[in-house]
């Protein structure tokens, strides 16, 4: 039997052979900037946030989104208001039917990581990101964006990526 869904710390995970998620690859766009899965970096932010629950999360920006369970996560399990970010809003479709499945609710937001201002981040209590520099060029825009961050207050900043060459420089 296929598995059509995982369910981690709480989180209820629909995967690419889920009815819904079947129906939205056969209807909708196809997400092109690599958000058209679960990635793994997402699960190790998820245990991270388990067993270190933040003293600050009211307000979470989940950066480079993808489908998004690192802020359901927040959403469901810390209450948090999620913005999850993504520079592909093809993938807002399949993070939506997974928010659903969680019954929870985040905010999207179509934006690259240059684009997102200091004034974005200046109500923002954690920033998320899972897997987000994987190309070169991704290297000065994940950088500052983080400092954008730093400079707006943002609390707490926690990333994960599985060990790229450009997420070390």
């Amino acid at each position: 039997k296929v598995r059509t869904k995982y369910r981690f710390h709480g989180v209820r995970m629909l995967t690419t052979s889920h009815p819904e998620i079947r129906r939205l690859k056969r209807q909708d766009e196809q997400p092109s900037l690599h958000g058209n899965k679960l990635w793994r970096s997402s699960f190790l932010l998820i245990d991270y946030l388990k067993k270190n629950p933040p003293e600050h999360a009211a307000k979470v920006l989940d950066a480079g989104c993808g489908w998004g369970m690192s802020g359901i996560y927040c959403a469901s399990a810390l209450g948090s208001d999620v913005i999850s970010v993504d520079a592909d809003p093809d993938v807002f479709p399949y993070l939506l039917a997974n928010a659903e499945a969680n019954n929870t609710t985040v905010t999207t937001l179509a934006s690259r990581f240059e684009k997102i201002t200091t004034r974005q981040f200046e109500d923002i209590d954690m920033l998320l990101a899972a897997d987000i520099c994987f190309w070169d060029e991704l290297v000065n825009p994940v950088f500052n964006m983080i400092n954008r961050a730093i400079n707006a207050g943002v609390k707490k900043i926690v990333i994960a990526d599985p060990v790229r060459a450009p997420f070390f420089e």
